[in-house]
């Protein structure tokens, strides 16, 4: 009965794939627009772009394999006889495309790989039907990525792949708790859903993965953006946008989340990280998930839009999870980002060491803002990042601390005008950055205001999500000898991108680089901490070294300015006082070893296995592992200890709040490294006592 059933909607779905086959499969052609602005955006690349870009041959190489990467990024559709077969009409030709207007033989590349991407998805959906009806006591095992695997050279090949694929897919579902029936339905759903939005390609999406290709070989910012996504652009820089508060970015066939804004929904549900990855999406409380994984990026960011008050679902992979299988549902309530929730606010923490019990100021900076409507208005009270710290600062003062943590952990920068005047409460007058244009000239900005607010010690705590103006900031503090930069290495986001209007669309150009006052560049390095601590943000996930064609990083002349201090003569002996502290601090301990662990499941974890008790044992004994170390950290710190891994999710912080935050070993892991700061600050404060404050001038360092 189930067969003939079966069968019957096999055929319901035939005709209507052929119909809409049948629509959807009439050769898509570039529109009028889209060939006139094609030229001007050219153009743009060669004449606009801060780097030196010749749209060469070889260039045309390059734009080609990336165009074959943004469409089959894990070489699971296309196969070889068709790459060969555009490489030789297409590969080395681009740029003349370009300014011709001749984009035809693009959506053409593309019009071959949504055949076989439709025929696959159709395959499946057969084979759903037919019943799945795997063995799981076999050898086999999963590749978990195939960027790097060769072309397949026939289907049966690829055929085989999706075999394994879909077996996959069953048998981490069934593991999960899931019945067949239920499992073949939700593949049935995301299948038939993945076929419904290919046939919904039209032109404008064809287009823009195509220049998506040739904009991404240039440096990761540079990026063309539709009307449609300029639209976005607009709303999101007026953060006026009702969401989640996550930057998203597409990495190959998924969405990943770059950054989380501070004060929106998702920081403050604490159940997103930078580098996780969303693979479903689902609304209010009825429990039903889209599938997103292969789906545009802008078409999942409007999926997570909504109402303020709304609920969204997200099944989400964790950032440090290597199986892109294995993830967990959260629930987030849209609301809307206000300035007060990126506001800077301030405390006292006390630390207790063997002189005695020391107070220490702490700054939390999320960003930099400003408000720019109240500010060209002429408004004297209008709020920003250094009228707010300035407050702070003033009311520190006055609770007699002993020195000021910075915190810019996280902060991803915002409004450079505010970076500049920020690092003038700790400065007298002086450069702060360098910005050179794609011409070559270097304008120096600075602090203009006599006076400092602020004189006492200073520890600034960065970490790999502090960028762009946070750079900035921390790299002139650290190049004055104003005070330590500790944490962990910063994002890497030195240039500067500008919004130039086109004919059809608008193109995002990096028009400029910062530098240092030292000459340095903040570009791609990052600001390298005076004192490192350890980090579960793997560097080349998330960072501007991680991405595709970042601009490299070098360096100018450097500028004079006054030295406050000389803290590197001091960096061995402070290193050493904090590596003392941190060999049995449970916090530390902890992240070394979960940093070293997650690095190891990276590089060893390539394939699953599709064995049930083979997977099982696998899964195991990675939680097993993970569930160790957690329970080593509470047990160090007097805390109940967990049962099971997946009790872990939150379960860090909502155990260690309240009256447990004044205590330096009962603190949750970023507490634990505010308080390690104010350590370092109190060691360089005893240190520095007979350095001289002379205010020589010199020159920075080349």
């Amino acid at each position: 009965m189930r067969r003939i059933a079966a069968i019957g909607r096999i055929g319901a779905i035939t005709l209507m794939l052929m119909t809409l086959s049948a629509m959807a499969m009439a050769q898509p052609h570039p529109s009028e627009a889209q060939v006139q602005v094609a030229p001007e955006i050219a153009d743009s690349l060669r004449y606009g772009h801060y780097a030196d870009v010749s749209l060469t041959d070889s260039w045309s190489q390059r734009a080609f394999q990336r165009y074959l990467d943004i469409l089959d990024p894990q070489r699971s559709y296309l196969l070889k006889r068709d790459v060969n077969e555009f490489r030789d009409s297409l590969s080395e030709r681009i740029d003349d495309a370009l300014y011709d207007g001749d984009l035809e033989p693009a959506f053409a590349l593309y019009e071959r790989y949504q055949e076989r991407l439709e025929a696959r998805l159709e395959w499946i959906l057969a084979k759903l039907d037919d019943g799945l009806d795997y063995r799981y006591d076999t050898d086999e095992r999963l590749a978990l990525d195939r960027k790097d695997a060769p072309w397949a050279e026939k289907q049966d090949a690829l055929d085989e792949l999706w075999n394994k694929r879909l077996k996959n897919s069953a048998l981490t579902m069934m593991l999960s708790g899931q019945e067949e029936a239920e499992v073949e339905k939700t593949l049935r759903d995301r299948f038939e859903g993945q076929l419904n939005r290919v046939h919904q390609t039209n032109t404008e999406d064809i287009f823009g993965l195509f220049m998506a290709a040739v904009t991404g070989t240039i440096d990761p910012h540079t990026e063309y953006l539709s009307p449609r996504q300029g639209e976005s652009f607009d709303i999101q820089m007026r953060l006026s946008l009702e969401g989640i508060g996550a930057l998203l970015q597409a990495d190959g066939e998924y969405v990943k989340v770059s950054s989380l804004v501070a004060g929106g929904p998702a920081e403050k549900a604490g159940v997103l990280q930078p580098a996780d990855r969303i693979i479903a999406v689902g609304q209010g409380d009825d429990g039903e998930m889209t599938n997103v994984v292969g789906m545009r990026l802008d078409d999942v960011v409007d999926l997570i839009r909504g109402p303020k008050g709304s609920k969204v679902l997200l099944d989400v992979v964790p950032a440090q999870s290597v199986d892109t299988t294995r993830s967990h549902i959260v629930e987030i309530v849209r609301d809307t980002v206000n300035l007060e929730d990126q506001a800077a606010s301030s405390e006292v923490i006390e630390v207790k060491r063997e002189d005695g019990t020391h107070r220490i100021g702490v700054i939390d900076v999320p960003t930099f803002y400003v408000d720019f409507d109240a500010w060209q208005a002429g408004e004297e009270d209008y709020r920003s990042t250094t009228r707010d710290v300035a407050k702070e600062i003033r009311s520190l003062k006055a609770q007699n601390v002993e020195g000021i943590v910075l915190d810019l952990r996280d902060n991803g920068g915002g409004a450079l005008q505010e970076a500049n005047s920020l690092i003038g409460l700790f400065i007298d007058r002086g450069p702060t950055v360098q910005v050179r244009d794609a011409s070559g000239r270097i304008s120096l900005y600075g602090d203009t205001d006599s006076g400092v607010l602020y004189d006492g010690p200073l520890t600034v705590l960065v970490n790999r999500l502090s960028a762009s103006a946070s750079e900035i900031l921390a790299g002139a503090i650290q190049d004055y000898g104003r005070g330590l930069i500790v944490g962990s290495r910063t994002f890497g986001k030195g240039t500067v991108q500008t919004l130039n209007e086109l004919s059809h669309g608008e193109v995002k150009l990096t028009r400029a680089k910062f530098y240092r006052i030292s000459g340095e560049s903040t570009q791609h390095r990052g600001v390298e901490p005076d004192i490192t601590f350890p980090s579960l943000i793997d560097p080349d996930v998330i960072g501007e070294s991680s991405l595709d064609n970042a601009l490299p990083w070098d360096t100018v002349r450097a500028v004079q300015y006054r030295l406050y201090g000389t803290p590197w003569r001091h960096l061995e002996a402070l290193a050493a006082s904090h590596r003392e502290r941190i060999a049995s601090h449970p916090n530390f301990v902890y992240l070394e070893k979960q940093a070293e662990l997650s690095r190891q499941l990276r590089d060893q974890l390539t394939s699953v296995s599709l064995n049930r008790e083979q997977r099982q044992r696998e899964m195991q004994a990675q939680e097993a592992e993970q569930l160790s170390l957690e329970n080593q950290r509470r047990r160090a710190l007097g805390l109940e200890e967990l049962e099971d891994w997946s009790d872990a999710r939150g379960a860090t912080d909502e155990s260690e709040t309240g009256a447990a935050l004044d205590s330096e070993e009962s603190a949750p892991i970023d507490r634990a490294q505010l308080i390690e700061s104010a350590n370092i600050l109190l060691d360089y404060s005893h240190l520095s006592e007979d350095d001289s404050m002379d205010g020589r001038q010199i020159s920075g360092m080349q």
